[in-house]
């Protein structure tokens, strides 16, 4: 089997405005979608959607550019052969792992029609049957945030991710405001997206040490995350800086995180994301399976990853982050969970009529 064409798509993705530390909003993302066709007619999607600019080394216009770097190299090459595709990937553009995670998606969907299984099965079969997930409460008045998390529990939900990491005295107030509203059996995570600098990030984990709560990627650098760590027993989760799976084992020797976020763009695709999955199983890492933003191609892919963590491995995973459908067969959301179809690859049919005319293709 041989790829003949790529067809890139770029689509626009609405969003519920939100606000994450740092002062930075969004309203809508910037999404790119390829379609890698094979001279056997098997086609396979991948996705790779940054949030904004300014939330991780990564921005839309980067995603395009480093596809005309790659796509070149990958016309004739076998999209079922994932590690000499990924050698591929590295020869044709160093670093950029955000542009590489949408082609090795595409060649992972291939890959599975062509076996006629669900992704989940070629990540170790498909263990949870449905993921159990988390969702974002963004910054505003710790009463909007306190409200937010009650429409949320209305909906199934169980784990809350209020976000943080502004103005301190205005952060533990915020803490403090969700934390009475959280019921039994329920988690708060409190992710400041890296906004807090060392000190900022201490006097917070000092003024709630009384609160069951996680705290998520406080600052911006591993080094950082690690000195405020080393000042509370808080359970810490590491995210942003969790980029490869040397940086998960980093973290695992220092005993710097209780839990791990990975997210395909950031570790370069489903590939490595596998690779970290099954290491972190081992070392007993429990892992929350998500991505920086994207449509049903990103939750698919995701989600097919994350059935295939034991479900005492599984700490969470994300769902819907759009309300522009661009498939059908996207994994099914209802009552705060989430479950993948178990048709062949991704399990997609795209909807060519909503992501338009491809803006440039490569053959």
């Amino acid at each position: 089997m041989k790829i003949k064409q790529i067809s890139v798509y770029q689509v626009d993705l609405p969003i519920q405005p939100i606000s994450i530390s740092g002062g930075r909003t969004f309203a809508g993302v910037d999404s790119t979608i390829v379609a890698l066709e094979t001279d056997e007619n098997i086609t396979g999607w991948g996705e790779a959607c940054p949030l904004g600019a300014t939330y991780l080394p990564a921005f839309a216009l980067g995603v395009r550019a480093g596809i005309a770097e790659i796509a070149p190299h990958l016309i004739g090459e076998d999209p079922c052969r994932l590690s000499r595709i990924n050698q591929t990937l590295e020869r044709a553009l160093a670093g950029h792992p955000y542009v590489k995670s949408a082609f090795d998606m595409a060649c992972w969907d291939i890959l599975g029609k062509s076996l006629n299984v669900p992704l989940c099965e070629l990540f170790g079969g498909r263990i949870n049957d449905e993921l159990v997930l988390t969702h974002g409460v963004f910054i505003d008045t710790p009463a909007k945030m306190v409200a937010d998390i009650e429409a949320l529990r209305k909906n199934g939900y169980r784990y809350f991710t209020i976000k943080a990491g502004n103005a301190v005295e205005e952060d533990i107030e915020r803490i403090r405001a969700t934390h009475a509203a959280i019921q039994p059996g329920e988690i708060l995570g409190v992710d400041a997206n890296g906004g807090w600098l060392v000190h900022e990030a201490t006097r917070v984990v000092r003024a709630v040490k009384d609160l069951d709560v996680y705290f998520e990627q406080p600052c911006s650098t591993y080094e950082e995350c690690l000195k405020v760590r080393r000042q509370t027993d808080h359970p810490f989760i590491l995210d942003e800086s969790m980029d490869s799976l040397s940086a998960v084992l980093r973290g695992y020797h220092d005993d710097a995180m209780d839990a791990v976020v990975i997210k395909l763009a950031k570790v370069g695709g489903l590939s490595r994301a596998r690779i970290i999955k099954d290491v972190c199983v081992e070392l007993g890492i429990p892992i929350r399976v998500e991505e920086s933003w994207g449509s049903a191609f990103v939750v698919a892919a995701t989600a097919h990853l994350a059935h295939a963590v034991p479900v005492n491995r599984l700490f969470a995973s994300y769902g819907e982050m759009t309300s522009l459908k661009t498939a059908e067969g996207a994994p099914v959301q209802a009552n705060g969970r989430l479950k993948a179809n178990n048709k062949p690859g991704l399990g997609l049919a795209p909807l060519l009529n909503v992501l338009g005319e491809p803006v440039v293709c490569y053959s």
